[in-house]
């Protein structure tokens, strides 16, 4: 088994006033030939940088404001230089990394807005619990796996230091049409896959599944710390 190495490193900052309370969170990761830096505010991702296109990205629909940070792109650059370093002389000093893998949760899926046929809308699939991150997501309609339309966000650290992640498709409804979400994760003997089928689906129970578990995740302070995650592929 060839074993790839990350180092991740986690800082939150919890900011309170008299009727506030925020959750704000940067995430930098590393590993041989990935890297990972993501600033989040109250369980949303409000920036990521994008090492394959060099560039970074405000994942937020262009009808709010949106975080500006120049500069902030060249200087994750530079952090995964750092965070290479560190992670070198990490595993040099424990002598590589002790294995731990548990698997994430049985997806759900659920749409962001109520249902209605021909008119766009988004699927979500969510897992949580899992270690190391990240899970790998893949989309299906009809039988047909599909691209086009999905995104996936970074993983997010859960209070007990186990990770979850969401993926989108954008889609129109029609009837007949049957999708489903498919997740793969090291800990996993073989993938989770959840069925979506539009003449079943429950109108409006996405909302207000997405928006408790935002409320979950807004109320929960994240402890500022550096711990390492471990992936792992079988290589034949």
């Amino acid at each position: 088994m060839k074993m790839m190495k990350m180092m991740m490193v986690l800082s939150g900052l919890i900011c309170v006033s008299a009727d506030v309370l925020h959750q704000d969170l940067y995430i930098l990761g590393c590993s041989d030939s990935d890297g990972e830096f993501m600033y989040g505010l109250d369980g949303e991702e409000m920036w990521y940088a994008d090492f394959i296109n060099q560039r970074g990205v405000e994942p937020h629909p262009s009808f709010i404001d949106h975080l500006t940070c120049p500069g902030c792109y060249e200087q994750a650059v530079t952090d995964q230089q750092i965070c290479r370093g560190n992670l070198k002389n990490s595993r040099k000093g424990m002598k590589d990394f002790p294995v731990e893998h548990d698997p994430p949760s049985s997806p759900m899926v659920y749409t962001k807005e109520s249902v209605e046929l021909g008119e766009k809308n988004t699927l979500i699939c969510y897992v949580t619990g899992f270690y190391p991150a990240p899970v790998i997501f893949s989309w299906t309609k009809n039988g047909e796996n599909i691209t086009e339309g999905s995104s996936t966000n970074v993983p997010y650290p859960n209070k007990d230091g186990s990770f979850y992640q969401f993926s989108r498709l954008e889609f129109i409804p029609q009837l007949g049409d049957i999708y489903s979400c498919t997740v793969n994760h090291l800990a996993l003997d073989h993938p989770l896959t959840r069925i979506w089928d539009v003449e079943k689906t429950q109108p409006g129970i996405g909302p207000a599944v997405f928006c408790g578990l935002g409320l979950t995740v807004g109320l929960l302070g994240v402890a500022a710390g550096t711990f390492f995650l471990i992936k792992g592929n079988d290589c034949s």
